[in-house]
């Protein structure tokens, strides 16, 4: 009788120690990579897209003015990969000196992935770029997703996966999302992407940047064991000193 109890007693336990990172899971990864199959498969069949992507384009543009296109065009560069690599590059050698090896691993798998991600769904999708009016800041390459939507979400979850367990890690939420909504207006602002892009973009490197560090688990090393003789999720790479 015990023995036919003991598989549905494992499972029930298992489930209920890593609960956290099921529902993690769910919300964190399979949600958005829905969102973005939704985006993928209508521009697939059709590459008008949605209804509310040019709408929002033109509304946006109707604030054009001489100021605004000259901020538009200097903001838009700090969402850009030039931009994020010397903030990623002074973290992966801080981590690297301190010999956090895992914690280095998540965040170089999580911004080289990022690129690879972007640049074949880009080929993927061959998705044009919208052509409603001359940009300030022209690109030549395809739509979807967002380059620039991707590199500051990217940026963003990495900075907060890594503050997790640090009590400023609301201001770097608060201050991350403000970031992002700065990027994302001018893309659409100098009419270099479909509102649909920039949601893409935030949906995948989101699910890819909480994926990824459901499996290297980057903050492991602050978790101290309550029983010695319980087991903690399976790893990839060994646990970092303190």
């Amino acid at each position: 009788m015990n023995k036919r109890k003991s598989p549905i007693l494992f499972i029930k336990n298992l489930l209920i120690s890593h609960w956290r990172s099921l529902l993690l899971m769910l919300i964190g990864v399979y949600l958005p990579l829905q969102v973005v199959e939704i985006l993928a498969v209508k521009i697939w069949q059709n590459e008008g897209g949605f209804p509310w992507d040019v709408p929002i384009l033109i509304a946006i543009h109707s604030t054009a003015n001489p100021q605004l296109d000259i901020f538009a065009v200097v903001l838009t560069k700090w969402g850009s990969f030039w931009t994020a690599f010397p903030i990623l590059s002074a973290i992966a050698i801080l981590l690297l000196r301190k010999r956090r090896w895992r914690t280095l691993a998540y965040v170089l798998t999580t911004a080289v992935g990022n690129l690879i991600i972007n640049r074949t769904a880009k080929e993927f999708m061959h998705r044009v770029r919208p052509q409603l009016w001359i940009s300030k800041a022209p690109e030549f390459d395809y739509a979807f997703p967002s380059g620039h939507a991707m590199t500051s979400m990217t940026l963003v979850a990495i900075l907060f996966i890594l503050t997790w367990h640090r009590p400023w890690r609301w201001l770097v939420l608060t201050v991350g999302s403000l970031y992002l909504l700065a990027i994302a207006w001018t893309r659409l602002y100098l009419g270099v992407h479909f509102p649909s892009d920039i949601l893409a973009g935030w949906m995948v490197a989101l699910a890819w940047a909480i994926g990824v560090s459901l499996i290297l688990k980057p903050n492991l090393h602050r978790h101290t064991a309550v029983n010695s003789t319980m087991k903690t999720e399976t790893t990839l790479l060994p646990e970092e000193k303190h």
